[in-house]
């Protein structure tokens, strides 16, 4: 099967740049082997293998390889929002492991019923109702069920390159390419739309993506569920409030229910515990995971509305894990940390002071198209100074030079460098990330301003 090499998500592991980075900086004899053993016992899959290094810790802001190099990690797969092996999540879970490891589906247990009661009780008017699972994969696959249950409708709207999981109804509702090629038909009844862009986008004006969900609702008929990232992640795609409050409008209006996928940029990425707290609406169906276990346990929750609790006679999750009191005792300990550490506050700050600095950025390097965040989720979108396309050959040898420097983010769309660092991180390390990053547009010798 020839192999087709996407570029829409994340960096890609099978290019020329990559190999220059294995040979040119992964040079002890143990590493190689690792890397070289990895490679032969796991499954190749995009944007996986070849592995980039191997790892032997993690703490705070860093990942850290067996050789002791430290990575500022502005990546972390989303789950690193308290910081990698958060001392209180850590204790918190050892604490859980001598008293409670696990609990027999058809029972309880005091920790699962204790945060579930902490979870709805941060959130607005009836979101009442939770599940526990695995992973985010695992509750919007819930969450697509329930809608069907609910509106006795079963079709589905989602964005194009969207993500929301992994799995086959996963991707059937989400629009990346590089999940969905090969996969042959996707489970019937799922649209896509396009996104809702800052720059680039399909229509001139923002609210005209709005107008096209309803077209589509309207002339396709059948469709139960709305499904969206509040604020594209991996491209860092910010709608507007009007945007929003008009999607909220239409889903009202015609029995649609809102299923908001915020499993890598809840619980305070975006200066909010819940993103959609930033643009004045409520979801029908929230799916929160990824930093929900602290990076360490994999955890996620669907929270839905009281008179949405309509499926008894079906199993919509039934998951071995699902009132896992370890995980619960995790994510507990997150919101706990958040909230008694201050941390929105402190993402709030941290905003306006990236802001500044990655604009200083943008007037200094003629590449740098535009730049978009919110909290401490950002994106820097590279572009052709001449001619205004996606500058990726450029945005690659940005992301392996800040590699070796010692920083770590992934590359969206080929041109977008995005950058999510934990919550937690110092000031002085923002400054040092955003100087080798600096270095890096010098590094590729163009005519900058």
């Amino acid at each position: 099967m020839e192999q087709k090499i996407l570029s829409t998500e994340g960096d890609v592991n099978l290019t020329e740049e990559r190999a220059k980075w294995q040979q040119n900086n992964i040079l002890d004899s143990k590493t190689r082997q690792l890397l070289d053993d990895d490679a032969r016992l796991f499954l190749h899959q995009s944007m996986s293998t070849p592995c980039l290094d191997v790892l032997g810790a993690c703490e705070g802001p860093t990942i850290e390889n067996i050789n002791g190099k430290k990575y500022l990690d502005f990546h972390g797969n989303n789950v690193h929002q308290v910081g990698f092996t958060n001392t209180y999540v850590v204790d918190q879970i050892k604490k859980q492991l001598d008293e409670l490891a696990f609990c027999t589906r058809r029972f309880t247990n005091e920790k699962a019923i204790a945060f579930a009661e902490k979870l709805t009780s941060l959130l607005p008017s009836d979101l009442n109702r939770v599940l526990f699972a695995p992973g985010g994969t695992s509750v919007v696959s819930m969450a697509l069920k329930l809608a069907r249950v609910v509106t006795g409708k079963h079709k589905v709207v989602s964005y194009w390159d969207s993500f929301h999981g992994a799995s086959l109804d996963a991707i059937s509702a989400g629009g990346e390419a590089v999940f969905r090629q090969h996969m042959g038909p996707m489970m019937p009844g799922s649209i896509r739309i396009p996104p809702p862009m800052n720059t680039g986008g399909f229509f001139d004006d923002e609210m005209k993506y709005a107008d096209y969900l309803e077209y589509v609702i309207e002339k396709e008929g059948e469709i139960g569920a709305f499904i969206a990232e509040t604020v594209r992640n991996t491209d860092v795609q910010i709608p507007s409030k009007a945007y929003w409050k008009r999607i909220r409008e239409i889903c009202d209006k015609h029995n649609v229910l809102l299923i908001l996928d915020e499993i890598p940029i809840a619980l305070g990425r975006t200066g909010k515990m819940f993103t959609f707290e930033n643009f004045g609406i409520e979801p029908d169906i929230l799916c929160i995971g990824k930093g929900l276990g602290g990076g360490i346990i994999p955890f996620a929750a669907m929270v839905c509305r009281d008179k949405h609790n309509v499926a008894q006679d079906i199993s919509l999750g039934h998951f071995t894990h699902e009132k896992s009191p370890v995980g619960c005792a995790a994510a507990q300990a997150v919101i706990d940390y958040i909230e008694n550490e201050n941390i929105l506050q402190k993402v709030d700050n941290d905003a306006l002071w990236m802001d500044s600095q990655l604009n200083l950025l943008k007037d200094k390097h003629a590449i740098i198209g535009h730049i978009r965040g919110i909290g401490l989720l950002w994106g820097v979108e590279l572009v052709d100074p001449t001619t205004k396309k996606p500058a990726k050959a450029e945005a690659e040898k940005i992301m392996y030079y800040c590699l070796q420097h010692g920083l770590s983010f992934k590359v969206s769309q080929g041109h977008v460098l995005q950058l999510s660092p934990v919550l937690t991180i110092e000031r002085t390390d923002l400054a040092k990330a955003l100087k080798i990053l600096d270095n890096a547009f010098l590094s590729l010798n163009l005519n900058d301003n």
